[in-house]
């Protein structure tokens, strides 16, 4: 079975047709899934946000020593911050004394406003919804990213299967017509019979 190439009325054969229609089908499969999944995450970090804010509360502490490096390295992509002892008041009229987390090159005697528990000990604040929707933007990529890979690799199995699928049949159709084409037949053999 031969390929055959477009022909000039520009019809595409259906095989390229269903090759098409199968890959724009696994792509509009992972950019739903990457959809659903930042949908999802967006959610679950709001959820989360809103549980802190409510659990936690903001303060002003006033730094007392000048701003110094943190112990560890920020991720990648997030906003350097420094540590400072500082002071602060609860609610309550507690005053705590402690590290926080500051912006670099904070002085001393700096009022910061800062995330606290019902302990009053520093705590992570909810994240912005910039934050938010990075996590769910690259959550949402990886996801469409390997739906489309895994749909592009059963595609690419599939068509290896079909193609060696049709080999095959070639082959054995050309060992039905080859002697014949070739003249190996004289008149009155029967096909599969080589009388040289």
């Amino acid at each position: 079975m031969l390929h055959h190439e477009p022909s000039e009325s520009g019809i595409i054969p259906p095989r390229r047709t269903v090759r098409r229609s199968a890959l724009a089908f696994v792509l509009l499969i992972s950019l739903i899934c990457g959809a659903v999944t930042a949908g999802m995450l967006w959610n679950a970090a709001g959820k989360t946000d809103r549980e802190l804010a409510a659990q936690h509360r903001q303060v002003q502490a006033t730094t007392t020593g000048p701003a110094k490096e943190p112990p560890t390295v920020a991720r990648a992509g997030a906003t350097p911050k420094s540590v400072a002892p500082a002071v602060w008041e609860q609610p309550d009229n507690v005053r705590r004394t402690g590290t926080i987390q500051v912006p670099p090159r904070t002085p001393e005697g700096r009022t910061v406003t800062i995330w606290v528990d019902d302990d009053g000990t520093p705590a992570r604040p909810p994240n912005s919804a910039a934050d938010r929707a990075l996590t769910s933007l690259s959550g949402g990529t990886a996801a469409a990213a390997a739906v489309g890979a895994i749909g592009a690799g059963a595609l690419l199995l599939v068509r290896r299967w079909t193609e060696a699928r049709r080999l095959t049949a070639w082959e054995h159709e050309w060992e039905q017509v080859e002697p014949v084409w070739s003249g190996r037949l004289r008149r009155g053999s029967a096909p599969g019979s080589d009388d040289d």
